[in-house]
């Protein structure tokens, strides 16, 4: 029985593979090859290093703003569906953005991909959401992070590739064809929903906020709980490179410290799933800020290239030990009725901590040493171990059985 039972859970993630992970992969490898030449772009066209900044930070403007206009969407017409806006959208802001010859171009270019970002990345959580058994959750969405981290890990090598034949703009015409072929996959694969739940109906979807008012209280607890892991993991990608640059090390190095530790994240995202579904949500969420709480209180004692790697390798470990978990936590607590409604919602809620992190570090750093705001957003950090540790357990479907509100969220 359990052999039957496991090849029975590799059938259902190999069912998803290709309407899912696919457009992921190819999305993910897309968005890559652009981000790190976006302020480069920027400063081509005559942008002052404030003003490049600014039409960096547009990406994430554009998925704050996306993220609730994303739920009523994908409620009215669909995941599937919103899958193909969300893939047309992005080639279209690729589009504008290689062909920018003013900066406020480039900026509408980037505040679209940001938008269709939002987009994609809601439709396709709400749709593994659907597609995949509660026992197999946690396991296809770590899944569905773990190809991401590919894609972006593939996309700057191939960005760089086409930059040198054909300039920085190539780089656009890479996030252009990614986007019409994720298109082109959605388009000819099954859909593999199992309930259609943003179908449309008879009845007209639920508005956002109504589905956000009826369940802000699990958005005011388990919600508070993603923004702590988003924020932790915003304050990872800040602070590393920042302490690197204190204690004298080359970008150069400072690029390698980063690419040992991100290897071992992306390593780690099959088994966070795994350890999620098995021993439940805990198991994963708790560790996995505990060790990124740590890990940032003991970078101040990294004060050589080798004693940074292993900080750093530390929190890699941290973070990959969560991989997928935002989105987990986020499915299990989603209502069936109202369900891409409610993850708009979930998904603000993240990104505002995704905003949150680098902040606190800058408002930190102003009053306090770069080594003494590490020790305070790591006790911060673990503060955030201990308030998940108190809210997760009561939206785990698979530590909570028989009925209660797991029969209404899964």
């Amino acid at each position: 029985m359990t052999e039957m039972r496991g090849g029975g859970e590799r059938g259902a993630l190999r069912q998803v593979a290709l309407s899912a992970y696919g457009p992921t992969l190819l999305g993910s490898t897309g968005a890559g090859a652009v981000s790190p030449i976006i302020a480069l772009s920027a400063r081509e066209l005559g942008a002052s290093v404030g003003v490049a900044a600014l039409v960096v930070a547009a990406l994430g403007v554009g998925q704050l703003l996306g993220d609730l206009p994303s739920g009523a969407l994908a409620a009215r017409i669909g995941e599937r569906r919103a899958l193909l806006v969300a893939a047309v959208v992005e080639a279209v802001g690729m589009l504008v953005a290689a062909l920018a010859h003013s900066v406020g171009l480039l900026f509408v270019g980037v505040l679209v991909i940001g938008l269709a970002g939002s987009l994609f990345g809601l439709a396709r959580q709400a749709y593994l959401t659907e597609a995949v058994p509660v026992a197999l959750r946690a396991r296809a969405l770590s899944t569905l992070g773990g190809v991401s981290r590919v894609g972006a890990f593939l996309g700057p090598f191939i960005g760089s590739f086409v930059i040198v034949r054909w300039g920085t703009g190539a780089a656009y015409v890479v996030g252009v064809v990614a986007s019409l072929a994720a298109f082109a996959l959605v388009w000819l694969a099954p859909d593999i929903t199992a309930t259609p739940s943003g179908a449309v109906g008879s009845a007209p979807p639920l508005s956002v906020a109504s589905v956000l008012a009826r369940h802000r209280h699990v958005l005011l607890t388990l919600g508070t709980g993603a923004m702590c892991v988003a924020g932790a993991r915003a304050v990872r990608e800040a602070l590393v490179p920042l302490w690197a640059e204190s204690v004298g090390l080359t970008p150069a190095q400072t690029s390698l410290v980063f690419g040992v530790a991100g290897a071992l994240d992306m390593l780690l995202f099959y088994p966070s799933g795994w350890l999620m579904d098995r021993h439940g949500r805990v198991a994963a969420a708790v560790p996995s800020m505990v060790v990124l709480g740590v890990g940032m209180a003991l970078l101040p004692l990294a004060t050589t290239f080798v004693t940074v790697t292993v900080v750093a390798t530390v929190l890699g470990l941290g973070n990959g030990l969560g991989a997928g978990l935002i989105m987990t936590l986020g499915a299990d607590a989603s209502p069936v009725e109202g369900r891409a409604q409610f993850l708009g919602g979930w998904r603000l809620f993240a990104d505002v901590g995704r905003a949150a992190g680098p902040l606190a570090l800058s408002a930190l750093s102003a009053v306090l040493t770069l080594g003494a705001s590490a020790v305070v957003l790591g006790a911060g950090t673990l503060a955030g171990a201990v308030w998940l540790k108190v809210w997760v357990p009561r939206h785990d479907p698979t530590r909570r059985r028989g009925g209660g509100p797991e029969a209404t969220v899964s």
